[in-house]
This record gives structure tokens, C-alpha cells and sequence, in this order.
């Protein structure tokens, strides 16, 4: 068996890492009668460190299999974290709680300290299935589903979970559905880190009416009292660009009309995704490159007579701006 375990031992050698030999102070020795103690192997796949020379393993299941600094690697086992990060987007903050029948030397609990635990335990299992916490799980559930469904990144699922946890404490969530103030918390957080998504898509999306997550936004932003600005045309510019594959040359002109418009102010007021759908198919016109409006429409899903009625805004300006000089 000895044997055999050398044989592994020197073949993980050759595909995991080479860690330098003397790192004796730092990793933990070798206690096989007649054996070299060197090189010390790092299983990343099992979190397991052996002994290189008799394949004895030293330590099952480090804390971390993946060191945090591959630059110095016998600083593994005094830089190694002890899991992962906590969490705003689950329900304990990635904190768990366990509690065993056994204590930390291995040896069963007494009959006193047993019960004790088994009290502990009951008053664990009641407070995550308390009704304000069953509340809150679900609420963290349906944003993961979001999140993925979206593909918003984990700052603004981390963002949307602390506004709800804020709206928890203020006591907004009496008499309002969580479902429609974590959807509210979202698109505020994707307007505070700029990510392109609107009520439409967020409604489409979680099954809930368009006007229900408006007025709980407008609720949230007056009881928090959030700082946001609004989206501009130019986030959403390239999104529709990409699926209604519109050329590059019609791309910039659409984001030079774009940045004419919002300087003179004409975008106030003015759906920022149609602004940018109108923009598209006035570049398009221009540049005689055969777009309809119901490509763009598809692709920007605003409907074609609203892009319809901002092209005409589009055109009445730019006449005006040149008649002007």
C-alpha cells in the first residue's frame, strides 16, 4: 500500500503545483518513521495536503482549497480564508449555523449538554421559519431568480437586497407584496450602477404589472429617500444596435444625435429607450442602410408608433436646428 501511494503521490506531484520543498516551518510535518517529509502536495480538487514522499495525507479538507496567494504559497495555511464572503442576497448572510452532537474533540455531548442543544436547536429552527423571516427568504430567492433571469451582476443584486432589507426595517413591506418591492429595489439599483434595464423588462420578467412596480419605485425612492438619475438614451444604444445589427458607421451618428439632443434638453421628459430606437432608425435613414421600423421595434421592444412619433420630434429639431443657421 505504502508503495502504491508513492506512486500517487508523485504522479498528483506532477499535475497539481510545484511548491517549493523547505516550507517545513509553515506546513505541517510528516510523523512517518523513515520518511524525507518533502515535497508537501496540495490537492486543490480535494482540499487535502500530503506528503510528497510516503503519501500520508497531513490535513483533510483545508478550510480553502484555492490559496489566496499564489505569489507565496508557504504562506497557504497561515493566509487561507475560512469560507466564503458573507452575503447581503441570502437569507443568514451565508452565515449558517450547525449544530452537532458531538464537541470539538469529536467525543458525544452528556445527557445535560445534549438536551441544552437540543433546546438551542428548536429556538434555531423557530427563528428562520418565523413569519418575517419566511418573508425575507422568499423575497431573497425570487431576486436570485432575477438576477440570473436579467443578468444584472452580484453589486446590484448585493445593492437591491440591502434596499430591501432597509425597506424591512422602516416597515414598508406592511400591506405591500414583497415580490413588488424587490422588483422596485432592483430597478433602483440598476439605475444608481447604470445598468440598462427598464419597468418593462422587469415586469416581463417577473410576471408583475408594469404599474404595480412604478408606484411601489415612486414609494421606495420617497421613504428612503434615494438620490437617482435617470437612465440616458446612450445605455440602451447599443443593446438594440446589437440585436437589430445595425452598422458601426450608424451607431455613432445615433449616439452624435443622441448627445445633440440631451444638450438642448429635448430628451426631458422622453422615454430614454425610444429616444435611442428613433435615434437608430434616423442613423439608419441617413446612411441609407435598409432598417424598418419594426426591426427596431422588435429589438428595443418599444412599440413602432411611439418610435414613430419621437423620429418625427427627431426631425422637426434637426430641420429646425439647420434652418436656424
Amino acid at each position: 500500500m505504502n508503495k502504491r501511494k508513492q506512486i500517487l503521490a508523485k504522479q498528483e506531484l506532477d499535475v497539481v503545483t510545484n511548491i517549493p520543498h523547505k516550507t517545513n516551518e509553515v506546513f505541517p510535518k510528516c510523523i512517518t518513521r523513515d520518511c524525507k517529509g518533502w515535497p508537501i502536495i496540495t490537492d486543490n480538487a480535494s482540499g487535502e495536503i500530503l506528503c510528497g514522499s510516503c503519501g500520508r495525507v497531513l490535513e483533510e479538507k483545508s478550510l480553502e482549497t484555492i490559496p489566496s496567494h499564489w505569489s507565496d504559497p508557504a504562506d497557504y495555511l497561515t493566509k487561507k480564508n475560512s469560507g466564503s464572503a458573507n452575503s447581503l442576497t441570502m437569507f443568514d448572510r451565508n452565515m449558517t449555523t450547525v449544530m452537532s452532537n458531538r464537541d470539538f474533540m469529536g467525543n458525544f455531548l452528556s445527557r445535560t449538554n445534549k438536551n441544552e442543544f437540543y433546546r438551542l436547536k428548536i429556538l434555531n429552527t423557530r427563528s428562520t421559519v418565523a413569519s418575517k423571516n419566511k418573508s425575507l427568504r422568499s423575497a431573497l430567492l425570487f431576486l436570485n431568480m432575477l438576477q440570473m433571469k436579467l443578468g444584472i451582476p452580484n453589486s446590484v443584486a448585493e445593492n437591491s437586497a440591502h434596499m430591501y432589507r432597509k425597506a424591512i426595517r422602516i416597515k414598508m413591506t406592511v400591506g405591500r407584496k414583497s415580490r413588488n418591492i424587490m422588483c422596485a429595489c432592483i430597478y433602483a439599483s440598476c439605475k444608481q450602477y447604470g445598468i440598462p434595464r427598464s419597468i418593462l423588462e422587469i415586469s416581463i420578467t417577473s410576471n408583475i404589472g408594469k404599474k404595480e412596480i412604478a408606484r411601489t419605485y415612486r414609494s421606495l425612492v420617497e421613504r428612503l429617500d434615494l438620490s437617482i438619475n435617470p437612465f440616458s438614451s446612450r445605455e440602451f444604444l447599443a443593446r438594440i444596435a446589437n440585436e437589430a445589427k445595425i452598422s458601426e458607421k450608424s451607431r455613432r451618428d445615433a449616439l452624435e444625435i443622441i448627445y445633440s439632443i440631451e444638450k438642448s434638453g429635448l430628451a426631458q421628459g422622453k422615454n430614454p429607450k425610444a429616444l435611442a430606437a428613433a435615434s437608430l432608425y434616423l442613423a439608419c435613414i441617413l446612411n441609407t442602410e435598409k432598417k424598418t421600423q419594426a426591426e427596431i421595434s422588435k429589438a428595443s421592444g418599444i412599440t413602432s408608433t411611439t418610435i414613430r412619433t419621437r423620429y418625427y420630434d427627431l426631425k422637426k429639431f434637426f430641420l429646425e436646428t439647420v434652418d436656424s443657421q
